[in-house]
């Protein structure tokens, strides 16, 4: 395993930021890292990136403990913290130079990770200079500076614009080829867009740990539908594939199915065997961000 997590707890004075948090990730796996603000998210990146201890349990990078052996952590991890710290008087290359000495990596390899984050026609101006944007852009290059294996990158897309979104994300997806990348964002798309699997943690444990494409394109689906006449509840219940059904105002319902087919035709299908008009016909499958509203809900 690229990352393990075992039985990790953390607390501040009385409030637990992380309470017995377990999970692994594989090599070349990207994994979101999803969760209200103060869930504890920064408080594991900073445990996994040795900037602080557990309280209790062990966490390993490329097989090496974060307590015991943190230089070789440290190695083997491209961290891009939520903050990105930067020295806004020097120029993007000379940040940049200074960093490659620290990591002892070549000088040519500051030519490709400008290149690689799109900082080219930026890379003369002192960061300083820079735009959010482009200051994100610097952090996300130095993180990939010394080639590391695991790519922590806290909030990497803050700042950006649209069309900087892309690129960043072509960027982190590309990176993630050879690389194990672990991010953690409020924007749901952009885990869609990149992310093999998610885990979502709310009030310092995780509620969710399951691949996009389950949650994405799962069974369960809801259909929206209005009749031009009311409806007996249990009438409903003899829809193939049905599971709950709610009346949401008037004559229109909300029908939850489990099935990985299209049950619009079945509820077309059951209007017509009793007399009924579909005035409405929308079918609403559950995305990310409807089952992290639904998972941090539950337990808040």
């Amino acid at each position: 395993m690229s990352i393990t997590v075992s039985g990790i707890s953390k607390s501040y004075g009385a409030q637990k930021a992380l309470d017995a948090v377990s999970f692994s990730i594989e090599k070349g796996e990207i994994v979101g890292f999803l969760g209200p603000n103060g869930a504890g998210k920064s408080t594991l990146m900073k445990i996994l990136t040795t900037y602080l201890s557990p309280d209790e349990g062990s966490a390993t990078v490329n097989g090496h403990d974060v307590n015991h052996n943190p230089k070789a952590v440290q190695r083997a991890i491209g961290y891009l913290p939520e903050h990105n710290p930067l020295y806004l008087d020097l120029y993007v290359r000379e940040y940049l130079a200074f960093n490659a000495d620290v990591y002892g990596v070549g000088k040519s390899r500051i030519d490709e990770v400008i290149a690689l984050t799109g900082l080219t026609p930026e890379s003369h101006k002192k960061i300083g200079q820079l735009s959010k944007g482009y200051r994100q852009r610097v952090g996300l290059a130095n993180a990939l500076l010394h080639n590391p294996d695991v790519l922590i990158l806290d909030e990497p897309t803050t700042g950006l614009d649209p069309n900087q979104l892309v690129e960043i994300r072509n960027v982190i997806k590309n990176a993630g080829k050879n690389k194990t990348v672990f991010l953690s964002t409020h924007i749901m798309q952009e885990v869609e867009a990149i992310c093999d699997r998610v885990i979502i943690i709310n009030h310092g444990q995780i509620v969710k740990d399951e691949k996009i494409e389950h949650i994405v394109k799962g069974q369960e689906q809801v259909i929206e539908v209005e009749f031009d006449l009311r409806v007996e509840e249990q009438l409903l219940a003899q829809i193939p594939n049905i599971t709950a059904w709610k009346n949401t105002h008037d004559m229109m319902w909300e029908l939850t199915f489990e099935s990985d087919t299209d049950c619009r035709p079945a509820v077309f299908d059951f209007a017509q065997a009793n007399g009924l008009k579909t005035l409405q016909l929308n079918l609403r499958n559950k995305n990310l961000e409807a089952v992290f509203r639904e998972v941090t809900k539950k337990n808040s």
